[in-house]
Formats: structure tokens, sequence, C-alpha cells
């Protein structure tokens, strides 16, 4: 049946089958014993990902299809193997050593992948780089990271001011190099010898520098280690179930960090079989990829999911989606509404997950053995202890709204922001907690349920008000797509609420039509939440992961500048 699984792949035994027992047994120890590391050994997160496999007899299984429509290749993990070997080699004969830096500022594409793998084999630190960012954003980076080496395409190559890049020792570019003294890849990477070009180091030291995506402010450099393998991989395992004979796809952009833990690492790692799509969004290539390669387990964001739904559901009816059999989201928080229409449509439910940039793996997921609740994010994932606490630090009783904490000390942990280690200890400023800086309550079952940034929340009278709640409300609308809401500065009232709304195809905006949404969310959520005033927007400010960015519709609102967005993309 189009649009729908298949009863077998619907009723695939999960990998994960008891929650509760895992979450009181599990110890990372038995993780380590899976990937083959020893406690006194040193490891290398690339050797993990491709020799492991390689040695144990998989080489030949395809790891990676890259499809954009134009260029359509295979890599098997053998590939993966010779050719990491040959461009680390090649790194190594430019003189970048263990833990320099090197920047990859390039497009999704194979190249961006082989590289990626090749700089963290040799020991090197891996920084990607959105390719929408323009030169001051760049070069505010690269002054920022001091790389050793940057790899780039001609036409992004000139956005970049070497003459500012003390540290600078190569430029490779992927294509016919403009300038004399820059590198040709193709030819580094035939150049290079394929014997084994691995490192092996710490399990502390730095494989990767992740800038944030800049919700909240200019872009951090997040510092990431080889220790988090045991986290990629477990998730990868429990929440995504990988398992073989699946065909994944994640749609994230590898400048953003969903895009390496589980574009790269996670699947890598368990050994599947992952999808690369180099192209821009469309509806009909999104849906084309998933039944050309029968997807199985696809990780995608609410922000696309809500983009199909846009497209309408004829379009979708043109496909064979049968293979699909495992959804999960990350990015934002997803709206109730998207989990229905996804289970009307797919006759599946998306999984929601959350974690940050600075957490480096999912914290919180809501895993196939366990129900889901539709708007929360799920529960914590074994080996992990997650929480609610008030401004004090303390945890606070089931229902009571503050900040989500997690206890310090989990394999995928950040270990540092570079160059700024004050800013590092604010995020650990309560001892024993990691604040996200995200408020959220835990219900009676152990579920959490988003509600907002810390810096987001509207205080109007005597309540604090979570944005999100709202917004999920709205969407909910007929009428609407999609919703951002703010705090608008009010005399009496300290704020008040405004939402700016996108309108789904065939509404048009009236002043009856806004009493009507007003009620709506009067009648479903409660008075105290309507809106006083709504606006409609034809898109919301959001970051590459999907983030919307509600001090830009702050700001906007009150006339105010914006400042730096490199990762804005609307």
């Amino acid at each position: 049946m189009r649009g729908r699984p298949s009863q077998n792949t619907a009723q695939k035994k999960p990998n994960l089958e008891d929650y509760d027992q895992a979450y009181a047994s599990f110890r990372w120890e038995d993780v380590e014993k899976e990937l083959g590391w020893t406690k006194a050994g040193k490891v290398n997160i690339v050797y993990s990902c491709v020799d492991r496999h390689v040695l144990s007899g998989k080489g030949e299984k395809v790891a990676i299809i890259y499809d954009d429509f134009f260029r359509r290749e295979l890599y098997t993990y053998d590939d993966l193997l010779n050719l990491s070997n040959c461009f680390g080699n090649a790194l190594k004969k430019m003189g970048i050593k263990k833990q320099e830096r090197v920047v990859l500022f390039l497009p999704r594409s194979p190249e961006f992948y082989l590289s990626f793998l090749a700089v963290v084999k040799i020991g090197a630190v891996a920084i990607p780089l959105y390719e929408g960012y323009m030169s001051s954003a760049v070069n505010d980076i690269l002054q920022d990271s001091e790389p050793a080496a940057v790899i780039t395409t001609p036409f992004l190559r000139r956005r970049i001011d070497t003459q500012k890049l003390p540290s600078l020792k190569q430029v490779i570019v992927v294509g016919s190099a403009q300038n004399n003294a820059d590198i040709d890849w193709h030819d580094a990477l035939v150049g290079g010898e394929e014997s084994p070009a691995v490192e092996w180091v710490e399990r502390e030291e730095p494989m990767l520098l992740m800038y944030t995506s800049g919700s909240t402010g200019k872009p951090k450099g997040a510092l990431h280690v080889h220790e988090g393998a045991l986290q990629y991989y477990q998730t990868g395992k429990w929440v995504l179930d990988l398992q073989e004979g699946d065909i994944y796809w994640c749609t994230a952009d590898p400048s953003w960090v969903t895009g390496i833990s589980y574009g790269i690492w996670a699947p890598l790692l368990n050994g599947a079989t992952s999808v690369i799509y180099g192209g821009e969004f469309k509806a009909e290539k999104w849906y084309t990829i998933l039944e050309k390669y029968r997807v199985s387990v696809w990780y995608t964001t609410p922000t696309s999911l809500r983009k199909l739904i846009a497209a309408g559901d004829n379009l979708m009816h043109n496909y064979n989606l049968s293979s699909l059999r495992h959804i999960l989201s990350a990015g934002e928080p997803l709206n109730p509404m998207v989990i229905r229409w996804v289970q009307q449509k797919f006759g599946l439910t998306v999984h929601d997950t959350w974690w940050m940039t600075e957490t480096g793996a999912q914290i919180i997921a809501n895993f196939l053995c366990v129900p889901v609740k539709p708007g929360s994010m799920g529960k914590p994932i074994p080996g992990v202890y997650a929480t609610i606490v008030n401004e004090q630090g303390r945890e606070v009783p089931p229902l009571e709204m503050g900040q989500l904490a997690v206890r310090k000390d989990w394999p995928a942990m950040m270990r540092g922001i570079w160059k700024d280690p004050e800013k590092y200890q604010e995020y650990f400023r309560l001892p024993p907690w990691y604040l996200s800086g995200d408020l959220a309550y835990r219900d009676a079952d152990g579920y959490f349920w988003f509600q907002g940034r810390a810096d987001d929340v509207i205080k109007t009278g005597s309540e604090r008000v979570g944005p999100f709640e709202i917004e999920s409300k709205l969407a909910e609308h007929p009428a609407v797509l999609e919703a951002g809401v703010i705090g608008k500065p009010d005399l009496m009232r300290g704020e008040k609420i405004k939402a700016f709304v996108v309108l789904r195809p065939g509404y048009a905006w009236s002043a009856s039509l806004e009493r009507d949404v007003q009620n709506f969310i009067a009648n479903t959520l409660a008075s105290h939440l309507v809106p006083e005033e709504i606006e409609v927007v034809e898109s919301l400010p959001r970051t590459k992961s999907g983030k919307i960015m509600r001090r830009v519709l702050k700001a906007r609102e009150m006339g105010i500048p914006i400042g730096s967005l490199p990762t804005l993309d609307e």
C-alpha cells in the first residue's frame, strides 16, 4: 500500500525491548566491550567506524549511498577504509599533526565525508562549516579556531581571507584550484598511500570542534572527544534501532551536529548503510529518495515534516513508502499536530529526540518499546540521569516547571568551549548538573515536556508562560501551518503574548479568522494563554537545525538591531 509501511517491517522486534530493565542495569563499560575497547588501550573513533568492520569481514557492505540526482555513488566499508587512509596520509605529508584543526567548508558531498573521516583518523580535529556562511561569519570562525588547513571548493574559497590566518598551512580545493598555492583535493587523494593512517589517541583527546547554531547568540565552539563513540553507538542501536538490512537516512546537513553524530558516527559504528542526499529540499525529491532506496529508518526534523504537510497529501500518494518502519525527529520540539499527520499518512509514530550541540548525542528520547505521549520529549537514555531543577539547582517534583539538567560526565558530553573556559563553566555552575537552558517539566510517568528556552519565557502578570505550548496548539488550527510566540512589553502585566503565524495554503487572514484562532486557543488550552496580537508572516526565522529564533522575532517587533545571524535559515 502506498504511503503505508508493510506489515513485516512494522512488526520488526526492536533492539531495546525493556526500557526499565535497561535503565536500571546499563553500564557504559558494556559498550566498550562491544566496540573492542579496553580501559588501558588507546582508541580512534574512525577505526571503530570503518576499519573494525572491514577486519570483521564486512568490507564489501555498502556504507554510504550518495545521490543528488546529478551524481550517484556507492562506497563500501572497504572503500571508506582505503580512501580515508589515502587522504589521511596525504594530510600527514602536508604537515597536519594530531590535534591541529582542519576546517571543512564544503557542501554535502562524498568529498566532505571522506575528508572528515581522514581528518579524525589521523588524530586531527575536524571543524565542519555550513556552506551558507558568508565571508564575515566564515572568517570569524576561522580566526577563532586557528586551523592548520581548510578544505573547500573554488566558489567557497573566495569567502576566505587567508591573510588573517597565520596558523594556516594549506588550502585544499575540491575542483580546479584558482590559487597556485592551493592543493587539488583529488590529486592529493590519488597521491596518498593506502597504508594504515590511523593515529591512536587517548579517549579524552579532541576530534571535533562544532560551532553552535547561534539560536541564543554568537556561535561558540563546542569541543568533542573520541570517548563519545560509546554514546553514538548505543543510541544508534537503541534509539535509531539500526538493525541488519536497514537503509538509514539522516536528512541533517553535516555542518549541524545531528549530521555528524547521527549522519556519520552512529550509522557507521553500527555497521549500517546510509543514504546521503546532496540536493535542496523538494518534497517530490525527498519522497523519491525514500522510495528509490527503500529507506527503513528515517531521522529528520519537524520543520521538514511540516514542509511535506504543506506540499499536500496527494503528492505522497504517488510513492511507495512501505519500506519505512521507524521515523525520528530532532532539532526542535515536535508538535502533536505533526505526530498525528505522520500517523495518518505513514501509519507510523514519529519518535522525538532531545539533545544539543553541547550534549553531543541524544539525552532524552522516545523509544520503540515505550508508549509515545504526543508532544513529549520522552525519557532519558540508559546511562544518563536527567532531571528538572530550580534556580538553586535543587530537583523539583513532577509537573513543576524548571530548567532541564543532566548529571555531568556522559560519554558524548562536550569537554570545553574553544578559548572560553569561563563560558564552559557557566553550563556547570550548579554541580553536579549540566544546565541546558531549556525549560521543561517531568510528569508522573517520567516523561519530559519542553516548554521553551529560559530566555524565551513570557512573564505575564503572575504567570510564567512557555511559548512552545501555545505554538503547538496554534499549529493544530486548520488555518495555521506553524507559529512563533514571544512576549511583548506591556505596562500593566510586564508582557503580553504575541504570535506570528504562517497560514496554510488556501487561507486568507481576516478579523473573523483572527477571532476564530483566539477562541480556539481559549477553548482548547486556556484563556490566559490566548495571544492578544497575531501577525501573519510568510516564514519564521529558524536556525539551520530548525529551531525558531524567537530573539529575532522579538528584535524585529521591538525595532532593535538583530545582530549577527550566521546560521539563520529562513
